[in-house]
């Protein structure tokens, strides 16, 4: 389950604003590398919609079967918000609907069971 926490507004090129779902996955506890203590963290990603603002506003806080999975994409320049440290990543995280698979999860699952 993924919950929504916010909403964003963009401008398409005609002029007109469209709406995004912010929505967040569960608590996750992470080991960071800098201190080797354990910390609790969530993945957040972005979906589309067709909602006007006030549908947006009414969701928040509404949640939705599915799962928050990363994917591999081209390098692209990401900066910090806390530090403002200019980072390369090469992944983003995407909502994925319940039942639903990206190919990186299917080709690791195919690896799983011709090796077991």
């Amino acid at each position: 389950m993924v919950r929504i926490i916010s909403y964003k507004t963009r401008q398409k090129e005609d002029g007109t604003n469209f709406y995004l779902l912010e929505v967040q996955g569960g608590i996750e506890m992470v080991l960071s590398k800098a201190t080797g203590q354990y910390y609790a963290t969530a993945k957040n990603a972005i979906v589309s919609t067709t909602f006007d603002e006030e549908t947006c506003k009414g969701l928040i806080g509404s949640q939705m079967a599915g799962k928050i999975s990363k994917i591999t994409t081209e390098p692209y320049q990401y900066t910090m918000k806390e530090s403002g440290e200019e980072v390369t990543l090469n992944h983003k995280y995407i909502y994925l609907p319940e039942g639903v698979e990206n190919s990186e999860e299917k080709l690791a699952k195919q690896l799983e069971e011709a090796y077991a």
